[in-house]
Formats: C-alpha cells, structure tokens, sequence
C-alpha cells in the first residue's frame, strides 16, 4: 500500500483586527486542495503569539494556539490590518523562519511587517490599497505593486492586497506546486469563474483612491472602464470629466505615472486576457468586445503588452487544462 503523503503545516498567524474574509480564503483553498487530490495534504492552523482568542475585524473572537516557534512550518501567512511596528519576538521569528527557507505570506498589512524585516527588498510586493503610499516611503527598496498579488521567483514570499485577493493568491500558489490544471478546478470547486491574475488593479484602489482629493481622476477612471468594448478619445474623456486635455495628462502622470491612453489599453487588455482564459468566445469576439478594430490589431497590442499573442494565451490554457501527457502518449 502506498504511504500518505506527507503533510504540509500551513500557520495562519493572526493579528488583533485581522480580515475574517482573508482567513477564510486561505482556508478554504486549501481544504479544496484536498478535496481534488483526495487526500490530506495541507494542513492550516490558526495559532497567534501568545494563544488564546484573537478578535477579527468584524467583532467576533476566534480561539488561536500559542506559537509553537520550532514546528515544522511548511508556510506561514500573516494575516494583519494595519503597518503597526512588528513586535520584537514575531520578528525574530520572521528571520528564523527565513532564514530555514520557510515560505511567508504577508496578506492585507501582512506585507508590511515582513517589508520591516527586510525580507522583501529587491522583491514585488503588494498589500491592500489604503497602505501602498505609507508602504513606498517606508519601505523604498520594496517595488511595489497594486495589483491583487505576488509571489517571488524563488516561491518563498508571497503578498496580497485584502479579502478575496487570498484565494487568488493560494490559487495560484497551489497551482505552482500541484500544477495548472488544479488551479482551474480549485477556482470551479470554489465556485469562482476563474482566478485573477496578480496584476489586475484592485477595484476602487490604488488608481482610483490615491488622490483623495483628485475627484477628477476617479470620475476618468470611471468613464474608461464603462467604456472599454467602445473606448473614448482621451479628448471627449476630458471634456466629459470636466478639465483639460492637458490637465487630464497631468492626473494621470501624477498618480499613476503614465498616459491617460496608455492606461486604458491596459484596462482593456486586461479584460481581454481574462476572457480568453475564462470564456469561450473566439479570439476575435474577444479583441472587438475589448475596442479593437481588427484580429491583427488586437493580436498585435496584445503581444506588445504581454509578451506573447491572444492564441498563444489561449494555447498555454489549453495545454494546462489537459495536463502532462501519460506514459502511453508518443513523445
């Protein structure tokens, strides 16, 4: 009889205040993992500093077990609301953990405690959108990103911005270590109609919200993406926000460090990677319902953005869906 695989301890270390929403994510994509490999693989255990019960966000109390410092962590996640100074004792462990290859997850402000470590210099990093401007002067050798998620090359940090950006970003990493394939099913059995890649904007974020007092903004980012299968001159955008082109120009320079033309082809290709990786239509269907005149111009941006060409995203999909070839297959 074959052995069971051996199981792999995941710590959620939680923070007075932390996202239930969060917790949960991670949770439940790990339990799903185990439900579509049929066997018990990942183990997740709520544990805090000093144990005992540790209040969410929303008011409710979930019991936690002292830290155990020498357990045999697979992968910690530090789950956090706020960029609070990291207590001596939890980062000492941080570096310990690091410093034995451990994988850290930083989710919500979790990034930012590991940031104060220094444990993600020289690396992307994300965290929820209110705390990305405090984060980039904090923590100037940190690059980061406002996006939903992040893993690093090596596969031993991972960040994410708050709530349901956690299943994204277990989804993901789950399907680095168990394959393609089992991402798509995780997202099914979960009933999501796909996961979110990393580099999609976080809704009402850091875009839209960093200029508290750049209304203007928020209403141009508004207008582009209700109108990306029709996409608007940048001209008529202004006129309808109520400024100059010029002025337009200088928003978007300003917070978001580009063109107004340049961030709505973004937008639109974002959509358009989304589609071809969750719907069915055909690669045209897709380029026109994004703003694109023709397959060679939708095919065309697309390669200058991402590297490669819509059929070339959706062969990738494909090969992935229908996972390694058996022994039996011709090489």
């Amino acid at each position: 009889m074959t052995p069971p695989p051996p199981q792999r301890r995941v710590a959620l270390l939680l923070q007075p205040g932390f996202s239930m929403l969060a917790l949960a994510g991670v949770l439940d994509s790990l339990a799903a993992a185990n439900e579509l490999q049929d066997e018990v693989v990942w183990r997740g255990e709520c544990v805090s500093l000093p144990g005992g019960p540790v209040v969410a966000a929303n008011g409710a109390p979930l019991h936690t077990v002292p830290l155990p410092p020498e357990a045999d962590w697979h992968a910690v996640f530090l789950i956090q609301p706020d960029a609070t100074p990291v207590e001596p004792a939890l980062a000492a462990q941080l570096q310990r953990w690091a410093a034995e290859g451990r994988v850290l997850a930083g989710l919500d402000a979790g990034a930012a405690a590991l940031a104060a470590c220094g444990l993600l210099d020289g690396q992307r990093a994300c965290a929820d959108w209110p705390l990305l401007d405090g984060l980039a002067d904090a923590h100037p050798a940190v690059a980061w990103a406002n996006g939903l998620w992040e893993i690093s090359p090596d596969g031993r940090r991972l960040t994410c911005a708050g709530g349901l950006a956690s299943l994204d970003l277990c989804g993901a990493w789950l399907a680095a270590q168990h394959g393609e394939r089992l991402g798509q099913e995780l997202a099914q059995w979960l009933g999501l109609s796909g996961l979110r890649p990393r580099d999609e904007r976080q809704r009402a974020g850091y875009s839209e919200r960093r200029g508290a007092g750049s209304p203007k903004l928020a209403e141009a980012l508004a207008l582009m993406d209700a109108n990306l299968a029709e996409p608007l001159p940048t001209e008529e955008v202004a006129q309808l926000v109520g400024v100059s082109r010029r002025q337009l120009e200088r928003l978007f320079k300003q917070h978001l460090d580009t063109l107004p033309s340049r961030h709505y082809l973004a937008l639109r290709l974002a959509r358009a990677q989304r589609l071809l990786q969750q719907s069915s239509q055909s690669i045209l269907q897709i380029g026109l319902s994004c703003g694109f005149s023709s397959g060679s111009h939708f095919s065309n941006a697309y390669k200058s953005h991402f590297g490669h060409t819509p059929r070339d995203e959706r062969s990738r999909r494909a090969l992935a869906w229908r996972g390694p070839a058996s022994s039996g297959d011709t090489p």
